[in-house]
Protein backbone atom coordinates (compact mmCIF):
# COMPACT_ATOMS: atom_id res chain seq x y z
CA UNK A 1 0.00 0.00 0.00
CA UNK A 2 2.58 2.62 0.61
CA UNK A 3 4.56 1.30 -2.46
CA UNK A 4 1.36 2.58 -4.11
CA UNK A 5 0.92 5.62 -2.70
CA UNK A 6 4.74 6.66 -3.24
CA UNK A 7 4.12 6.10 -6.74
CA UNK A 8 1.01 7.90 -6.82
CA UNK A 9 2.68 10.97 -5.12
CA UNK A 10 5.44 10.93 -7.66
CA UNK A 11 3.25 10.67 -10.56
CA UNK A 12 1.59 13.80 -9.43
CA UNK A 13 4.73 15.69 -8.71
CA UNK A 14 6.01 14.79 -11.96
CA UNK A 15 2.77 16.41 -14.04
CA UNK A 16 2.87 19.36 -11.55
CA UNK A 17 6.97 19.75 -12.12
CA UNK A 18 5.98 19.70 -16.72
CA UNK A 19 3.35 21.73 -16.04
CA UNK A 20 4.75 24.14 -14.20
CA UNK A 21 7.90 24.12 -16.85
CA UNK A 22 5.88 24.78 -19.49
CA UNK A 23 3.97 27.55 -17.49
CA UNK A 24 7.13 28.85 -17.28
CA UNK A 25 8.49 28.21 -21.07
CA UNK A 26 5.19 29.76 -22.23
CA UNK A 27 6.17 33.07 -20.63
CA UNK A 28 10.16 32.49 -21.81
CA UNK A 29 8.22 32.32 -25.25
CA UNK A 30 6.24 35.20 -25.36
CA UNK A 31 8.29 37.82 -22.90
CA UNK A 32 12.38 36.57 -23.65
CA UNK A 33 13.99 39.44 -25.97
CA UNK A 34 11.11 41.75 -25.91
CA UNK A 35 8.88 39.35 -27.81
CA UNK A 36 11.54 38.88 -30.68
CA UNK A 37 11.33 34.91 -30.40
CA UNK A 38 7.77 33.58 -31.69
CA UNK A 39 7.23 29.73 -30.99
CA UNK A 40 4.28 28.20 -30.50
CA UNK A 41 3.81 26.27 -26.79
CA UNK A 42 5.10 22.71 -26.92
CA UNK A 43 2.67 20.27 -27.16
CA UNK A 44 4.17 17.05 -25.68
CA UNK A 45 8.02 16.17 -24.16
CA UNK A 46 9.71 16.44 -27.18
CA UNK A 47 8.56 19.47 -27.86
CA UNK A 48 9.08 20.64 -24.40
CA UNK A 49 12.68 19.54 -24.68
CA UNK A 50 12.94 21.39 -28.09
CA UNK A 51 11.35 24.70 -26.61
CA UNK A 52 13.77 24.97 -24.06
CA UNK A 53 16.61 24.41 -26.31
CA UNK A 54 15.18 27.05 -28.72
CA UNK A 55 15.10 29.66 -26.20
CA UNK A 56 18.68 29.05 -25.05
CA UNK A 57 19.64 30.33 -28.75
CA UNK A 58 16.79 32.94 -29.17
CA UNK A 59 19.90 35.25 -29.82
CA UNK A 60 20.96 33.00 -32.79
CA UNK A 61 17.42 32.81 -34.25
CA UNK A 62 17.26 36.54 -33.91
CA UNK A 63 20.63 37.58 -35.35
CA UNK A 64 21.01 37.75 -38.96
CA UNK A 65 23.51 36.30 -40.62
CA UNK A 66 25.38 38.88 -42.48
CA UNK A 67 25.29 42.83 -42.84
CA UNK A 68 24.56 42.67 -47.53
CA UNK A 69 21.05 43.82 -47.44
CA UNK A 70 21.28 42.67 -51.30
CA UNK A 71 18.45 40.66 -52.47
CA UNK A 72 19.23 37.10 -53.13
CA UNK A 73 17.23 34.46 -55.30
CA UNK A 74 16.59 31.94 -53.50
CA UNK A 75 15.18 28.97 -55.81
CA UNK A 76 13.84 25.44 -53.50
CA UNK A 77 13.33 22.57 -56.14
CA UNK A 78 10.73 20.59 -56.66
CA UNK A 79 11.04 17.61 -53.77
CA UNK A 80 14.12 18.99 -52.26
CA UNK A 81 14.46 17.67 -48.51
CA UNK A 82 14.62 20.53 -45.43
CA UNK A 83 18.46 19.33 -44.90
CA UNK A 84 19.28 20.34 -48.61
CA UNK A 85 17.57 23.64 -48.15
CA UNK A 86 19.26 24.26 -44.94
CA UNK A 87 22.45 23.21 -45.98
CA UNK A 88 22.05 25.76 -49.54
CA UNK A 89 20.92 28.55 -46.98
CA UNK A 90 24.10 28.27 -45.52
CA UNK A 91 26.72 28.05 -48.72
CA UNK A 92 24.86 31.37 -49.76
CA UNK A 93 25.40 32.75 -46.28
CA UNK A 94 21.79 33.46 -45.32
CA UNK A 95 22.11 31.74 -42.39
CA UNK A 96 25.26 30.30 -40.00
CA UNK A 97 23.67 26.97 -38.30
CA UNK A 98 21.61 24.84 -40.69
CA UNK A 99 20.58 22.59 -37.61
CA UNK A 100 19.43 25.55 -35.50
CA UNK A 101 17.37 26.57 -39.00
CA UNK A 102 15.44 23.01 -39.18
CA UNK A 103 15.07 22.86 -35.30
CA UNK A 104 13.42 25.68 -35.15
CA UNK A 105 11.11 25.16 -38.32
CA UNK A 106 10.15 21.37 -36.87
CA UNK A 107 9.25 23.18 -33.52
CA UNK A 108 6.73 25.47 -35.45
CA UNK A 109 5.32 22.65 -37.86
CA UNK A 110 6.47 24.61 -40.69
CA UNK A 111 8.91 21.93 -42.18
CA UNK A 112 6.46 20.25 -43.99
CA UNK A 113 4.61 23.34 -45.38
CA UNK A 114 8.14 24.65 -47.41
CA UNK A 115 6.79 24.42 -51.39
CA UNK A 116 8.97 24.75 -54.20
CA UNK A 117 9.46 28.43 -55.63
CA UNK A 118 11.41 31.40 -56.31
CA UNK A 119 12.08 33.51 -53.04
CA UNK A 120 13.98 36.82 -52.17
CA UNK A 121 15.90 36.54 -49.22
CA UNK A 122 18.74 38.90 -47.75
CA UNK A 123 21.69 38.72 -45.34
CA UNK A 124 20.03 40.63 -43.09
CA UNK A 125 17.19 38.52 -42.43
CA UNK A 126 16.92 36.27 -39.27
CA UNK A 127 16.04 32.40 -39.08
CA UNK A 128 12.47 33.55 -38.47
CA UNK A 129 12.02 36.31 -41.13
CA UNK A 130 13.77 33.60 -43.39
CA UNK A 131 11.20 31.00 -42.18
CA UNK A 132 8.43 33.44 -42.56
CA UNK A 133 9.29 34.46 -45.95
CA UNK A 134 9.80 30.68 -47.46
CA UNK A 135 6.11 30.11 -45.61
CA UNK A 136 4.36 33.28 -47.47
CA UNK A 137 6.82 34.72 -50.28
CA UNK A 138 7.23 33.01 -53.10
CA UNK A 139 7.32 35.34 -56.17
CA UNK A 140 4.71 35.42 -58.47
CA UNK A 141 6.65 33.12 -61.62
CA UNK A 142 5.87 33.12 -65.29
CA UNK A 143 6.63 29.74 -67.29
CA UNK A 144 8.99 30.03 -69.98
CA UNK A 145 9.29 27.24 -72.25
CA UNK A 146 12.70 26.18 -74.22
CA UNK A 147 12.02 23.96 -77.32
CA UNK A 148 13.97 21.32 -78.19
CA UNK A 149 15.86 20.91 -81.29
CA UNK A 150 16.54 24.49 -81.99
CA UNK A 151 19.41 26.63 -83.06
CA UNK A 152 19.64 29.93 -80.72
CA UNK A 153 18.27 32.22 -83.17
CA UNK A 154 15.21 30.16 -82.86
CA UNK A 155 15.42 29.74 -79.00
CA UNK A 156 15.78 33.76 -78.42
CA UNK A 157 12.72 34.69 -80.60
CA UNK A 158 10.62 31.76 -78.62
CA UNK A 159 11.20 33.36 -75.09
CA UNK A 160 11.47 36.76 -76.12
CA UNK A 161 7.69 35.79 -77.36
CA UNK A 162 7.12 34.27 -74.09
CA UNK A 163 8.52 36.25 -71.32
CA UNK A 164 9.56 40.10 -71.44
CA UNK A 165 13.07 40.15 -72.06
CA UNK A 166 14.81 41.28 -75.36
CA UNK A 167 15.50 38.93 -78.11
CA UNK A 168 18.60 40.83 -79.54
CA UNK A 169 20.10 40.92 -75.48
CA UNK A 170 19.19 37.23 -75.27
CA UNK A 171 20.50 36.18 -78.66
CA UNK A 172 23.83 38.29 -77.82
CA UNK A 173 24.90 36.14 -74.31
CA UNK A 174 23.83 33.04 -76.22
CA UNK A 175 26.54 33.31 -78.23
CA UNK A 176 29.14 34.38 -76.64
CA UNK A 177 30.42 31.35 -74.23
CA UNK A 178 33.30 32.61 -73.10
CA UNK A 179 31.42 34.87 -70.58
CA UNK A 180 30.20 31.85 -68.97
CA UNK A 181 32.92 29.58 -68.47
CA UNK A 182 33.95 30.68 -65.20
CA UNK A 183 30.54 29.35 -63.87
CA UNK A 184 30.78 26.60 -65.58
CA UNK A 185 32.78 23.95 -66.01
CA UNK A 186 31.47 21.73 -68.71
CA UNK A 187 32.04 24.72 -71.38
CA UNK A 188 35.78 24.76 -70.36
CA UNK A 189 36.65 22.23 -73.56
CA UNK A 190 34.73 24.68 -76.05
CA UNK A 191 37.18 26.05 -78.53
CA UNK A 192 37.59 30.16 -78.55
CA UNK A 193 34.80 31.85 -79.54
CA UNK A 194 32.43 29.36 -79.55
CA UNK A 195 28.28 29.92 -78.87
CA UNK A 196 26.52 28.16 -76.19
CA UNK A 197 24.51 26.37 -79.07
CA UNK A 198 23.74 22.61 -77.65
CA UNK A 199 23.99 23.43 -74.22
CA UNK A 200 20.91 25.72 -73.72
CA UNK A 201 19.02 22.61 -72.28
CA UNK A 202 15.60 22.08 -73.38
CA UNK A 203 12.74 22.32 -70.26
CA UNK A 204 10.16 24.14 -69.50
CA UNK A 205 11.36 26.65 -66.62
CA UNK A 206 9.98 29.06 -63.51
CA UNK A 207 10.91 32.32 -63.46
CA UNK A 208 10.07 35.63 -61.16
CA UNK A 209 7.07 37.40 -63.03
CA UNK A 210 8.73 40.45 -62.40
CA UNK A 211 12.31 40.31 -62.23
CA UNK A 212 13.01 38.14 -65.55
CA UNK A 213 16.22 39.26 -67.08
CA UNK A 214 18.04 37.69 -70.65
CA UNK A 215 20.80 36.55 -68.06
CA UNK A 216 18.51 34.53 -65.90
CA UNK A 217 17.24 32.79 -68.61
CA UNK A 218 20.91 31.50 -69.73
CA UNK A 219 21.99 30.60 -66.26
CA UNK A 220 18.72 28.90 -65.47
CA UNK A 221 19.34 26.55 -68.74
CA UNK A 222 22.42 25.83 -68.17
CA UNK A 223 22.02 25.40 -64.56
CA UNK A 224 19.79 22.38 -65.41
CA UNK A 225 22.75 21.33 -68.25
CA UNK A 226 24.91 20.70 -65.61
CA UNK A 227 22.22 18.77 -63.33
CA UNK A 228 21.00 16.73 -65.96
CA UNK A 229 24.08 15.37 -67.87
CA UNK A 230 25.59 13.60 -64.54
CA UNK A 231 29.05 13.43 -63.41
CA UNK A 232 28.41 9.72 -64.49
CA UNK A 233 27.92 10.36 -67.70
CA UNK A 234 31.02 13.03 -68.28
CA UNK A 235 33.16 9.78 -66.84
CA UNK A 236 32.05 7.99 -69.03
CA UNK A 237 33.03 9.99 -72.04
CA UNK A 238 36.33 10.34 -70.53
CA UNK A 239 37.24 7.17 -70.22
CA UNK A 240 36.40 6.36 -73.80
CA UNK A 241 38.79 9.24 -74.85
CA UNK A 242 35.89 11.58 -75.92
CA UNK A 243 34.66 14.78 -74.91
CA UNK A 244 31.29 16.37 -73.68
CA UNK A 245 31.73 18.50 -76.80
CA UNK A 246 31.70 15.85 -78.92
CA UNK A 247 29.25 14.41 -77.38
CA UNK A 248 27.14 17.26 -77.48
CA UNK A 249 27.88 17.81 -81.01
CA UNK A 250 26.77 14.31 -82.15
CA UNK A 251 23.66 14.84 -80.13
CA UNK A 252 22.59 18.19 -81.97
CA UNK A 253 22.62 16.07 -84.83
CA UNK A 254 20.99 13.05 -83.74
CA UNK A 255 17.95 15.65 -82.30
CA UNK A 256 17.49 16.46 -85.66
CA UNK A 257 17.18 13.33 -87.32
CA UNK A 258 15.17 11.50 -84.82
CA UNK A 259 11.76 11.58 -84.98
CA UNK A 260 11.38 8.73 -82.48
CA UNK A 261 12.66 8.94 -79.02
CA UNK A 262 13.30 4.53 -78.84
CA UNK A 263 15.61 5.16 -82.38
CA UNK A 264 17.61 7.61 -80.91
CA UNK A 265 20.59 5.61 -79.82
CA UNK A 266 20.26 3.15 -83.09
CA UNK A 267 20.75 6.36 -84.87
CA UNK A 268 23.41 7.68 -83.09
CA UNK A 269 25.48 4.39 -83.50
CA UNK A 270 25.22 4.49 -87.24
CA UNK A 271 27.07 8.37 -86.57
CA UNK A 272 29.38 6.85 -84.61
CA UNK A 273 30.16 3.99 -86.76
CA UNK A 274 30.93 6.04 -89.76
CA UNK A 275 32.97 8.34 -87.25
CA UNK A 276 35.22 5.35 -86.15
CA UNK A 277 35.52 3.86 -89.97
CA UNK A 278 36.68 7.48 -90.94
CA UNK A 279 33.51 8.01 -93.32
CA UNK A 280 31.46 10.74 -93.88
CA UNK A 281 28.71 11.34 -91.40
CA UNK A 282 26.30 12.79 -94.62
CA UNK A 283 23.94 14.33 -92.15
CA UNK A 284 21.42 16.00 -93.65
CA UNK A 285 20.84 18.98 -90.85
CA UNK A 286 24.52 20.08 -90.89
CA UNK A 287 24.06 21.41 -94.34
CA UNK A 288 20.38 22.84 -93.13
CA UNK A 289 22.81 24.21 -90.18
CA UNK A 290 25.25 25.87 -92.64
CA UNK A 291 22.64 27.79 -94.83
CA UNK A 292 20.40 28.89 -91.68
CA UNK A 293 18.12 31.16 -92.74
CA UNK A 294 20.20 32.34 -96.26
CA UNK A 295 17.98 30.52 -98.63
CA UNK A 296 14.55 30.81 -97.32
CA UNK A 297 14.27 34.02 -94.69
CA UNK A 298 11.08 32.51 -92.87
CA UNK A 299 12.76 28.91 -91.69
CA UNK A 300 16.64 28.35 -90.01
CA UNK A 301 16.07 24.73 -91.63
CA UNK A 302 15.87 24.96 -95.60
CA UNK A 303 14.47 22.04 -97.65
CA UNK A 304 18.07 20.30 -98.92
CA UNK A 305 18.54 19.01 -102.90
CA UNK A 306 20.37 16.28 -104.06
CA UNK A 307 22.64 18.88 -105.44
CA UNK A 308 23.09 20.79 -102.14
CA UNK A 309 25.79 17.66 -100.91
CA UNK A 310 28.29 18.32 -103.00
CA UNK A 311 27.28 22.08 -104.13
CA UNK A 312 27.09 23.67 -100.64
CA UNK A 313 30.58 25.08 -99.54
CA UNK A 314 30.67 25.05 -96.06
CA UNK A 315 32.21 23.44 -92.55
CA UNK A 316 29.29 22.51 -91.77
CA UNK A 317 28.82 20.27 -95.33
CA UNK A 318 28.87 16.78 -93.44
CA UNK A 319 28.90 14.86 -97.07
CA UNK A 320 31.90 17.14 -97.97
CA UNK A 321 33.48 17.28 -94.64
CA UNK A 322 34.88 13.83 -92.64
CA UNK A 323 34.19 14.07 -89.19
CA UNK A 324 31.42 16.43 -86.99
CA UNK A 325 30.77 19.77 -87.59
CA UNK A 326 32.66 22.32 -86.12
CA UNK A 327 30.14 22.99 -83.81
CA UNK A 328 26.84 21.81 -82.24
CA UNK A 329 24.02 22.48 -84.73
CA UNK A 330 20.69 22.62 -82.10
CA UNK A 331 19.99 22.36 -78.58
CA UNK A 332 19.37 18.58 -77.71
CA UNK A 333 17.16 17.12 -75.37
CA UNK A 334 18.19 14.79 -73.16
CA UNK A 335 17.72 11.53 -74.51
CA UNK A 336 19.48 12.74 -77.82
CA UNK A 337 22.70 13.39 -75.12
CA UNK A 338 22.42 9.86 -73.66
CA UNK A 339 22.47 8.04 -76.92
CA UNK A 340 25.38 10.15 -78.17
CA UNK A 341 27.45 8.94 -74.76
CA UNK A 342 25.97 5.48 -75.32
CA UNK A 343 25.24 4.57 -78.72
CA UNK A 344 23.27 1.45 -79.87
CA UNK A 345 26.38 -1.01 -80.80
CA UNK A 346 25.18 -2.48 -83.87
CA UNK A 347 26.55 -2.96 -87.46
CA UNK A 348 24.80 0.24 -89.78
CA UNK A 349 26.30 2.49 -91.50
CA UNK A 350 22.93 3.75 -92.96
CA UNK A 351 19.62 4.57 -92.38
CA UNK A 352 16.67 6.39 -94.04
CA UNK A 353 12.93 7.05 -93.29
CA UNK A 354 10.72 3.98 -93.73
CA UNK A 355 7.47 3.80 -95.92
CA UNK A 356 5.28 3.93 -92.59
CA UNK A 357 4.84 7.40 -92.54
CA UNK A 358 5.28 7.17 -88.61
CA UNK A 359 8.82 8.91 -88.09
CA UNK A 360 10.43 5.55 -87.86
CA UNK A 361 14.20 4.59 -89.93
CA UNK A 362 14.99 1.78 -91.94
CA UNK A 363 18.80 0.75 -91.26
CA UNK A 364 21.54 -0.83 -93.55
CA UNK A 365 24.69 -1.96 -93.39
CA UNK A 366 26.01 -1.43 -96.90
CA UNK A 367 25.19 0.88 -99.29
CA UNK A 368 23.50 -1.80 -101.59
CA UNK A 369 20.72 -2.77 -98.26
CA UNK A 370 20.40 1.09 -98.28
CA UNK A 371 19.34 1.59 -102.13
CA UNK A 372 17.35 -1.75 -101.36
CA UNK A 373 15.31 0.28 -98.41
CA UNK A 374 14.17 3.04 -100.62
CA UNK A 375 10.25 3.06 -100.97
CA UNK A 376 8.78 2.55 -104.35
Amino acid sequence: MKRKTRRLIFFFVTIGFLAMACAIVGSLVVGRGGGSLQLAAPKDLQGFVLSIYLNTRSGDLASPAGKDDAPVLFTIERGESLNAIANRLQSEKLITDPELFKRYLQYNGLDASIEAGDFELKQTMNIQQIAKELQEGRIAELNVRIPQGKRLEEIAASVAAQVPVAETELLSLLQDAGQWEASFEFLNDLPEGATLEGYIFPDTYSLARDKITARDVVLIALRNFDKQVTAEMRADLQAEGRTLYDAVRLASIVEREAAVEEERPAIAGVYFNRLQDGMALDADPTIQYGLGNTRDPNTWWPQITQEDYQGVDSAYNTYRNVGLPPSPIANPALASIRAAIYPEKHGYYYFRTSCNNDGTHRFARTLEEQIANECP
